[in-house]
């Protein structure tokens, strides 16, 4: 075989195997916000769960996919004369494998999906490395706008090294170390950037303010346990409950919490859900089910739906949280909840960062009436991503399905509308710690109650 037919197999083979496997894989149910805990990365799909279904390798488009094909052929054509004029005319020697890998990213770049990716075996690797409660990072919650890529910051822990390094919310990441933090997946920059060894320091540089000063912050990284649940309570019997994000010890800490509350006499309860990024589905539906009447809406929580119209209906009865799915297997692992219901008047709170599965959860009790909604209008983000291995070390990642609350109303760039709006003072917004007795919006909130 001569070198040119080899070529041409190589490259034939090469596009013929991405768009298979960019079709053809395992699907995991989960849904990313897009934004991230600095050193733990909020991933909504824990484990890879694997479905017995398989999609069609010549589906391109959930309406029409009759007439609209890649020709696979032509395409190889291609880019065999492309690699000939390369080798005709480049200037530096090629990196094989880099080629290859930006055949994919340009595969998924092409879906039109800014969720979409391609993960090589190294990056697929650090997305998958385990995390738990306590991580050697900075202290800091930041977002990536998925169409311009840039990344900010929405919180800042007290007493973190981020908060005595001097980063305060609404700092754009500019630079860490000499890494660009525009536009590279965010989940690598934590992990491969932000994240290191205990006692070493990371230099970030910040655009602030309006006029984007940079500002050069030197952090040092430490272990920094993650607060998912605080709770106190206030004055005239208001429980507040502050959740910081999904996580899969998220759940039983949010009901140790209410139970605390509830032997303290608590009349009225307030859930702050502000700047949550959301986190893992099942948590959030463990936490609907623990608050919400299984006697309304036939006990539903949410749903979701495919192009195809399939998709997982999750339910509460008797204390059992069900998965009814169109897929024809049922998900296991739902431990037996409380027969519970807070049956006393409820406030969420909210804002533009509260996303995903945090807007599920304040979309289900406004839906069911069990809340009032204080706060701004939230993220909307109400679609699914699949993390896919491919098989060899290498994964994708797209939207497969819309998540829908139980009125079936889909959130997704639309977000959760607040029953009473309100914003937080201008003068708090780049404070790095707003103390309660200072937040207008809990005022907001704790009046809101009082109607009720």
């Amino acid at each position: 075989m001569d070198n040119g037919e080899a070529r041409s197999k190589f490259w034939k083979g090469v596009l013929v195997g991405a768009l298979v496997m960019a079709f053809v894989g395992l699907i995991v149910v989960g849904v990313s916000a897009g934004i991230f805990l600095i050193g733990r990365t909020v991933i909504d799909n824990q484990a890879l769960v694997q479905s017995e279904t398989q999609t069609d390798a010549s589906r391109t488009d959930g309406e029409n996919t009759d007439d609209v094909q890649l020709d696979l052929d032509a395409i190889g054509d291609k880019m065999e004369y492309i690699q000939d004029i390369v080798d005709s005319y480049f200037l530096y020697d090629e990196d094989p494998q880099k080629i290859e890998d930006g055949i994919y990213v340009g595969l998924m770049y092409g879906l039109d999906d800014p969720y979409a990716g391609y993960y090589n075996k190294e990056d697929f690797e650090s997305l998958m490395e385990d995390t738990s409660g306590e991580y050697c990072g900075i202290g800091a919650m930041v977002q990536q706008n998925v169409k311009t890529g840039v990344v900010t910051v929405v919180r800042v822990f007290k007493d973190a090294p981020a908060y005595e390094a001097g980063m305060l919310p609404g700092d754009i990441l500019y630079k860490v170390g000499d890494v660009s933090a525009t536009g590279k997946d965010l989940d690598l920059l934590v992990k491969d950037d932000i994240r290191g060894e205990e006692g070493t320091f990371v230099t970030i540089t910040v655009l602030r303010g309006d006029s984007a000063e940079e500002v050069e912050l030197t952090v040092e990284r430490r272990q920094v346990e993650v607060p998912s649940v605080e709770h106190q309570m206030l004055e005239d019997k208001v429980g507040y409950v502050y959740v910081m994000q999904f996580d899969t010890v998220t759940s039983g800490q949010f009901a140790a919490a209410i139970d605390d509350l509830e032997k303290q006499g608590m009349e009225k309860l307030v859930i702050d859900l502000r700047d949550n990024p959301g986190g893992v589905l099942d948590t959030a539906v463990e936490m609907m089910a623990y608050v919400l009447p299984e006697d309304k809406m036939d006990g539903l929580l949410i749903y979701t739906e495919d192009k195809d119209g399939k998709g997982d209906h999750f339910y509460c009865k008797d204390g059992q949280i069900r998965v009814d799915s169109d897929y024809g297997y049922r998900t296991p692992g739902y431990p037996k909840v409380d027969d519970h219901e807070i049956d006393i008047p409820i406030a969420v709170l909210v804002n533009g960062n509260s996303a995903s599965a945090s807007e599920l959860f304040s979309g289900a009790l406004q839906a069911y009436g069990s809340a009032v909604i204080v706060g701004t209008q939230t993220f909307g983000k109400g679609i699914v991503q699949n993390v896919i291995p491919l098989g060899d070390g290498t994964a994708i990642k797209l939207t497969t399905s819309r998540y829908y609350i139980p009125n079936g109303v889909c959130i997704h760039e639309v977000g959760v509308t607040p029953d009473v709006e309100v914003d937080l003072d201008e003068d708090l917004k780049n404070e790095a710690v707003v103390e309660l007795d200072e937040d207008n919006q809990l005022a907001a909130a704790i009046r809101a109650l009082k109607r009720k």
